[in-house]
């Protein structure tokens, strides 16, 4: 006589409470953090040809309409000639500068987001998702350095301007009539953000299913 077995797998250990899946999300969080406030202070010291300092009282006091005014005139630096160049710019709104002048609302958005990548870390992964840890570290590197601006200087430091000068094809315009391919000045948090949300985006297609099913797997275990 031989004892069955049962072949149910193990339920999935939560991500919450996997030291393992806190010390990916943390470390890539704070390194991606690290990474954007460092290299916009860098930046507005170096690429102007002097120092430019960002003062919260100046920027509420000219407006969104006048932050230009608050940069010192400088050519653009030629990182890789009609590739990528370096510009400061202070954006007033969101991301590639829309929403302009309303700070609050994407503070508030911004807040709102980064909840919600808790709570996908704690309800959505399992232990084992680390590249999904990573993903989710990266949206909260970007979220909390733009929200680190907005909140101390009330706007946000730009600085990276890919494919300078590159034309849409036939002619054709952006909203608002910028023919450039990218006409966007864009930050480290911007890019962290876009990597981070394209890479959960991916994941989601390639695993959802599977950590759907697991879940409902768990869950008829637990009524037996």
């Amino acid at each position: 006589m031989t004892i069955a077995t049962s072949s149910t797998q193990p339920p999935a250990q939560s991500a919450w409470t996997s030291v393992g899946a806190w010390a990916t999300l943390l470390s890539v969080t704070i390194v991606g953090l690290a990474a954007d406030l460092w290299s916009k202070h860098l930046a507005f010291e170096k690429i102007a040809g002097v120092p430019v300092r960002v003062d919260r009282a100046d920027v509420l006091a000219v407006g969104p309409e006048r932050l230009y005014s608050l940069i010192t005139p400088h050519p653009p630096m030629n990182v890789v000639p009609g590739w990528l160049d370096f510009t400061l710019v202070l954006n007033p709104g969101a991301v590639f500068g829309m929403g302009a002048g309303k700070r609050w609302v994407f503070v508030v958005f911004t807040v709102a987001a980064i909840a919600f990548c808790m709570m996908l870390f704690r309800s959505w992964t399992t232990a084992k998702m680390r590249w999904a840890h990573a993903a989710i570290g990266l949206v909260l590197a970007g979220g909390i350095g733009n929200l680190y601006d907005r909140l101390k200087f009330a706007c946000v430091r730009d600085f990276i301007h890919p494919l300078p000068g590159k034309l849409l094809p036939w002619g054709l315009k952006w909203p608002g009539g910028n023919p450039e391919v990218w006409p966007y000045v864009s930050n480290v948090a911007d890019l962290l953000l876009i990597i981070g949300i394209g890479a959960l985006a991916i994941f989601t297609l390639r695993h959802d299913g599977m950590v759907v099913a697991s879940k409902s797997a768990d869950a008829e275990s637990a009524k037996k």
